[in-house]
């Protein structure tokens, strides 16, 4: 069991040292008033007492002495309680203010973190915008690059014969139709005789209403259904015609070059 240390006492608060005071000095009086004998004398020298006599000592309550300390001892007790509650409610109101002051502070953090994912979300669209705009601006470049290239690429035929013969198999080439010059050549020269316009108005087509027209004598059903893309839809044109004609003998001759004949 733990003792005080002498010379030391324990802690005691504000309204434990206020009520003890207050009792200290409500028993001082009470001691200075039952002092008094019941006879009411103030003689200051003591008297001699017979042993058989009996001293009486009182105290009243109702002497004006105690009452006036009483009064005082409630006032203390009333203050120090009315203290007490002051302090509690400045202490409840501190309390209140540092819990008002956190919950704003902590709302304040939350608003600055909302702000700055809101604002790295549209730094980063942008950032994916600008480089989609690049990647498209890119393409387009490189699109534009390539059809700049083609057409540097592009030949300039001459307009005769061995031209539209060199520009057709420059066509023939990108549309995987097989032939040669010779082949080209000779199947034209046994049809038309190198005239674009030659027109056949005696043959069994002529008769029946669709006559060979061109370099290499087609008929517009076949014209029309062997025609490649990017040749002009005529069947007089020579690059067309010749085109056409090759890419008709391919799919039934296996190429050009094998016809040596009417086809």
């Amino acid at each position: 069991m733990s003792q005080n240390t002498p010379g030391h006492s324990r802690g005691l608060k504000k309204t434990h040292k206020a009520t003890i005071a207050g009792v200290a000095a409500l028993g001082a009086a009470a001691l200075t008033l039952s002092l008094v004998p019941n006879n009411g004398s103030t003689e200051t020298e003591p008297q001699a007492l017979n042993t058989s006599q009996r001293v009486a000592w009182s105290y009243d309550a109702n002497a004006p002495q105690a009452k006036a300390l009483a009064a005082s001892v409630a006032d203390q007790h009333t203050t120090i309680g009315l203290q007490a509650k002051l302090d509690a409610q400045a202490k409840a109101k501190a309390q209140a203010a540092a819990k008002a002051k956190a919950v704003k502070a902590a709302k304040a953090k939350a608003e600055a973190k909302a702000k700055a994912q809101a604002a790295a979300k549209k730094r980063a669209a942008q950032a994916k915008a600008e480089a989609k705009a690049k990647a498209a601006a890119k393409k387009r470049a490189a699109t534009k690059t390539a059809a700049s290239r083609s057409v540097t690429r592009t030949p300039v035929f001459a307009n005769n014969l061995d031209g539209w013969i060199r520009e057709a198999l420059f066509i023939m080439d990108k549309h995987d139709i097989p032939g040669s010059y010779n082949g080209l050549h000779k199947n034209i020269m046994r049809e038309s005789s190198g005239n674009p316009y030659a027109i056949n108005n005696w043959d069994i087509n002529a008769i029946n209403g669709v006559p060979s027209k061109g370099l290499l004598q087609v008929i517009y059903p076949t014209f029309k259904a062997y025609h490649v893309k990017g040749t002009k839809f005529d069947q007089y044109d020579p690059v067309a015609n010749i085109v056409a004609a090759a890419n008709y003998a391919a799919d039934r001759y296996g190429s050009i070059d094998n016809v040596n004949s009417a086809y």
